[in-house]
């Protein structure tokens, strides 16, 4: 695959998303982090990248009060045209994660379906996340990031993988720039009662991937340790074997 820009995540994203096959199990990932996490109701939120709000709708639809951030327009629009009609306790902003400025306000901060870490210019860039999260959480803080894992690339990447959803055939292509640590990520969907079309081979996005050793240390030099690591929603322990990363920690 040919390599995007590196401000490719300012303009890849469209409601299309909503078609994919993932999108079904918002739910039960909520559920997880809040059995995870063990969490009362009362927490405050903060869910960095957001996407359209999907995370942040379930959570407020629970009771509690978050607050998402996103880079596309077009996806806060949404989420707050949903806020509206149903009454929701959630409050969207339109902004690069990197410039909101909260400070020990929150007792969640949430990083999910990559939450955009890895996305960034360069590897500053992208540590300026970990500061943004650390400094928004209260002492005692929880964060909890869903991320793809840096290990597995080195083991299994290049590889192809399919998932089935309500409305389409999610197909993706991954790569591995081993020196760099960078991902690069097609996809492309073949819609259901549609003709399929041959797909050409798509840009790639690239997105710095970390093992758990390496996010131990990020997350030590700003005062927050892992408490626990998984691979899926379902509490599966965390390996190499699996591309999935999800990381609780919390701020001392």
């Amino acid at each position: 695959m040919k390599i995007k820009n590196s401000n490719w995540y300012k303009n890849s994203w469209s409601l299309d998303i909503k078609n994919q096959s993932w999108v079904k199990d918002t739910e039960n990932q909520v559920n997880f982090i809040i059995k995870t996490l063990a969490l009362t109701g009362k927490e405050r939120i903060l869910d960095l990248a957001c996407g359209y709000g999907r995370h942040s709708l379930a959570f407020a639809r629970k009771g509690y009060s978050v607050v998402g951030v996103d880079i596309t327009k077009e996806f806060i629009d949404d989420a707050i045209k949903v806020t509206e009609e149903e009454s929701l306790n959630v409050e969207f902003i339109n902004a690069d994660i990197r410039e909101v400025d909260f400070a020990n306000e929150f007792d969640v901060v949430l990083n999910l379906a990559d939450g955009a870490i890895g996305y960034l210019e360069n590897e500053e860039e992208n540590l300026k996340l970990f500061d943004v999260i650390a400094r928004a959480l209260k002492p005692g803080g929880k964060h909890f990031m869903d991320i793809c894992n840096a290990e597995h690339a080195e083991f299994y990447f290049p590889k192809c993988s399919y998932e089935i959803g309500e409305k389409e055939l999610s197909l993706s292509i991954f790569e591995w720039d081993k020196e760099n640590r960078i991902m690069l990520y097609g996809g492309f969907g073949i819609p259901y009662g549609e003709p399929a079309r041959k797909p050409e081979v798509p840009y790639g996005d690239p997105t710095r991937l970390y093992s758990v050793n390496e996010l131990e240390v990020i997350l030590r030099k700003r005062n927050m340790r892992i408490i626990d690591t998984y691979s899926n929603y379902y509490g599966k322990e965390a390996s190499y074997k699996e591309i999935q990363l999800m990381v609780y920690s919390e701020h001392d």
